[in-house]
């Protein structure tokens, strides 16, 4: 299992070795062992979700109150898609960066990120699964977005399907901004994020 961590700080991607034969092919795209060695702590799994999408489906960009937080384990298991990470954590030497990955069925690499980033995805064709493991349950009172729109990030996503074939939620789409969610004191704290992930790395 190879990983490198992104050009946001507390993202990764993992890519396992893929073994093919006459039936198809078998990888472990999550490995504790591997997991734990790298980011400074093991996953705790308090959810897992499952979501289909079709070509030109964006979904994002999502983040969670830290603390809890809610980190992300995410994985393509039929299709592909792009998957960004967004530095939200205000304070962040990084924030208001980004980086992304394609993940597919093919490759089965999957990205991690840690809580306090923004997460978003776009399924590049039909038929896209993506599973994530969450570190906590889904709570709808903390649950919040930014506009994955927003000319200010400059998210890639047109770079792979037409803007007008972009598929949104009503909620993703109404989404403020990056600068409006600051304005607001939405976004997570850099020092709050910190704190967390060292408190998950002393309890390890």
């Amino acid at each position: 299992m190879d990983a490198k961590e992104l050009a946001v700080p507390g993202a990764w991607v993992f890519t396992p070795p893929v073994f093919p034969d006459a039936r198809g092919a078998f990888a472990a795209p999550f490995q504790a062992e591997v997991f734990a060695g790298t980011v400074g702590h093991p996953l705790h799994v308090a959810q897992a979700n499952t979501s289909v999408s079709r070509r030109g489906v964006l979904r994002g960009v999502h983040y969670a109150d830290v603390p809890p937080g809610q980190a992300k384990y995410v994985q393509c298991s039929a299709g592909a898609l792009l998957d960004v990470v967004v530095d939200i954590r205000v304070g962040s030497p990084t924030y208001g960066q980004w980086d992304a990955v394609r993940l597919d069925a093919e490759t089965l690499n999957a990205v991690y990120l840690s809580e306090g980033l923004g997460h978003a995805f776009l399924a590049l064709v039909d038929g896209t699964v993506a599973t994530y493991l969450c570190s906590t349950a889904y709570n709808p009172g903390a649950e919040h977005g930014v506009d994955p729109l927003d000319q200010a990030l400059g998210l890639p996503w047109t770079d792979h399907v037409p803007a007008d074939e972009l598929i949104l939620s009503d909620k993703d789409r109404s989404a403020p901004s990056l600068a409006e969610a600051k304005a607001v004191g939405a976004l997570p704290d850099a020092e709050a994020c910190r704190a967390r992930v060292g408190a998950l790395t002393a309890g390890s």
